[in-house]
């Protein structure tokens, strides 16, 4: 008696009956579908719907670096405006400190008050 993988309970086949029992194979096919290449119009027409997508793309970027840059413009003008706004305030200021100061310090320099009647002079050399 044979023994096989551990078990002597099993039958051993004889090589008349493995030569007698037909053997079964199973045949297997794959259908194979070739897709047909493209034709030339139609990747031509891709191509270009490719190139205006991209085309488009670069308009728009580029508008909004634009828009971009004049608010950055805008908003440092902005910054300079109210900065000179400023300025001219304080100047406004010292401009009337100075004017109240002037009529003391003309005084006290030796000016005098003019005349309500104004100089004339004639053309003719009269002196009146």
């Amino acid at each position: 008696m044979a023994y096989t993988r551990g078990n002597l309970a099993v039958k051993q086949n004889t090589q008349q009956q493995r030569k007698s029992a037909p053997q079964q194979v199973k045949e297997t096919t794959t259908v194979v579908t070739r897709r047909k290449e493209l034709p030339t119009r139609e990747k031509l027409l891709y191509l270009m719907s490719v190139i205006v997508c991209v085309v488009i793309a670069g308009l728009l970027i580029s508008r909004y670096a634009d828009i971009y840059q004049v608010n950055r413009n805008i908003s440092s003008n902005n910054s300079q405006l109210s900065d000179y706004k400023l300025s001219v305030t304080e100047l406004k200021l010292k401009k009337e400190k100075l004017s109240e100061s002037v009529v003391e310090r003309a005084k006290t320099e030796g000016y005098v008050m003019p005349t309500t009647d104004p100089i004339r002079v004639s053309r003719n050399g009269d002196g009146q």
